[in-house]
């Protein structure tokens, strides 16, 4: 029996999967695809993390969809809430009956002599150790799956561990049981993660402590967006939300833009902001970073919750090392001890690059952290394959929605021009490029942690990834796809 074949296989079924099916729906009515989803719901992020007070920290405006207006009031939406929105999108364009849930693409092998993929697939019982496989080919492989394990999410190896007589929690697997009410609880990190957490936690718990390395900065950002506010009574919800998302997309590239060109200028803005919330003291050592703006990401709290916590001494924030685990809760190299009953490692992700899959081209397999970024979405002489990676400073949609756009556009150059492999490949002026980091104005330690596995950007386009959605939209729908670098051949 032949191997069945399909134009595109979609790999991951959350915001950037759904986005790009239904770009293909709409703009590729003549292409065959599939969804391919590991897990057992449509989701992704949003269906994985449960922990108290799950949150988008970018507005809905951006991180929404540009063909589905966000519908609620709320900007800064509830992990749940963002969840049914992404189901509903499935939905209301018949996209859900393309996923293929409890499957996981393990193997992806290129041919150039039958110039497509042949994908391997597990599959996996619901409830059931039993798996399967298959396969199917495919002409264009999109992965959409994001760039963190889902497995597991990252923990240091902090001494002492196995001591501690209380409960360890990381937000990545949440036990839906979790008791902390009355309960004295931890939180280890300074990320998104933790200023979510604590404000959340702080309702039921006893006390909540945030312990930091090092400061973040955090700003506090209305839940109703005030233009939309303004504007809702007086427009259509569609009208509203366009100018809104435009508005929105406009601050985001001006505040990072400043904070490339005048980031002390930035960073006293948001500390200025900090200490009409907190006491100038309590900013300068818990708040005040080493690093400046977007050198790492800006938290953002809804409605000033957790500096509320805070004031009302719900939540305290210690900023300092430490020495290890002991029974009773952590020692401090400074030898204060904080006693905890639970302890949360809000301490990071674990990245993986390309979903974990094995991707081979002719037998060979591909070193990825020895190819060069084309546009941000494609890499060094390996046919056929688009990469959505969203944005470290602005939502992630955005550009998910730009890759998904051009995806299409380029589906429609190889159908005018009778092609069906398009491969980038370095030209000469281009072979003794500098290599640079993926990601190399961003200094978390989770993308530290793993960027010598990523591919590497040049200096010249279109080998960059500046990070920056207007270049992104000029390269991605503006350009000819036809760039003399991007190589489109015919079937031999």
């Amino acid at each position: 029996m032949d191997e069945p074949h399909l134009d595109v296989v979609i790999v991951g079924a959350g915001l950037s999967g759904i986005g790009a099916a239904y770009h293909l729906q709409q703009d590729c009515t003549d292409k065959t695809y599939k969804i391919i989803e590991a897990r057992g719901a449509i989701g992704g992020t949003w269906d994985l993390f449960r922990y108290p007070g799950i949150r988008s920290d970018s507005d809905m405006y951006t991180l929404g969809y540009s063909f589905k207006p966000w519908p609620h009031k709320n900007a800064m939406a509830d992990g749940a809430s963002i969840l049914a929105y992404i189901q509903e999108a499935a939905d209301e364009n018949n996209i859900t009956g393309n996923i293929q849930f409890h499957t996981r693409l393990t193997h992806a092998a290129w041919s150039s002599e039958t110039q497509s993929w042949t994908l391997t697939l597990t599959h996996s019982l619901a409830g059931s150790s039993q798996q399967s496989a298959s396969t199917v080919r495919c002409n264009i492989l999109s992965i959409c799956c994001g760039y963190y394990d889902y497995a597991q999410g990252y923990t240091p190896d902090f001494t002492g561990l196995d001591s501690f007589t209380g409960q360890v929690v990381h937000p990545q697997h949440w036990p839906e049981d979790l008791a902390y009410q009355d309960k004295k609880v931890l939180i280890i990190g300074s990320g998104a993660t933790a200023m979510t957490l604590a404000p959340a936690l702080s309702e039921r718990a006893a006390q909540v402590t945030i312990l930091q390395r090092s400061p973040s900065y955090v700003v506090s950002r209305p839940t109703q967006d005030p233009i939309a506010r303004l504007l809702r009574p007086l427009l259509p919800h569609k009208i509203v939300h366009s100018i809104v998302r435009w508005k929105s997309i406009a601050l985001q590239q001006m505040i990072y833009k400043l904070s490339r060109e005048n980031p002390q200028k930035l960073k006293s803005k948001i500390l200025a902001l900090t200490s009409k919330q907190l006491s100038a003291d309590y900013v300068a050592k818990h708040f005040t970073p080493s690093y400046n703006p977007w050198d790492q990401r800006v938290c953002a709290v809804p409605d000033n919750d957790l500096f509320e916590a805070i004031n009302q001494q719900k939540v305290t924030v210690i900023t300092q090392s430490i020495d290890k685990f002991i029974p009773q809760g952590i020692l401090l190299n400074s030898g204060q001890i904080i006693e905890a009953d639970i302890i949360v490692t809000a301490t990071g992700l674990n990245l993986v690059r390309l979903g974990g899959i094995d991707i081979r081209v002719d037998e060979q397999p591909i070193d990825f952290a020895q190819t060069y970024l084309y546009k941000g979405v494609m890499y060094s002489d390996v046919p056929n394959l688009i990469n959505t990676f969203g944005y470290t400073n602005a939502s992630w949609t955005l550009r998910s929605d730009l890759i998904s756009s051009y995806l299409c556009r380029l589906l429609a150059h190889m159908d005018k021009t009778q092609t069906n492999t398009m491969t980038p490949r370095l030209q000469a002026q281009h072979q003794n490029m500098p290599q640079r980091d993926m990601l190399d104005n961003f200094s978390a330690n989770y993308i530290k942690r793993h960027m010598q596995t990523f591919p590497k950007q040049g200096d010249q386009s279109p080998w960059t990834n500046p990070q920056d959605y207007k270049t992104d939209k000029a390269r991605l729908i503006a350009e000819p796809v036809d760039d003399g670098v991007l190589i489109f051949s015919h079937s031999k």
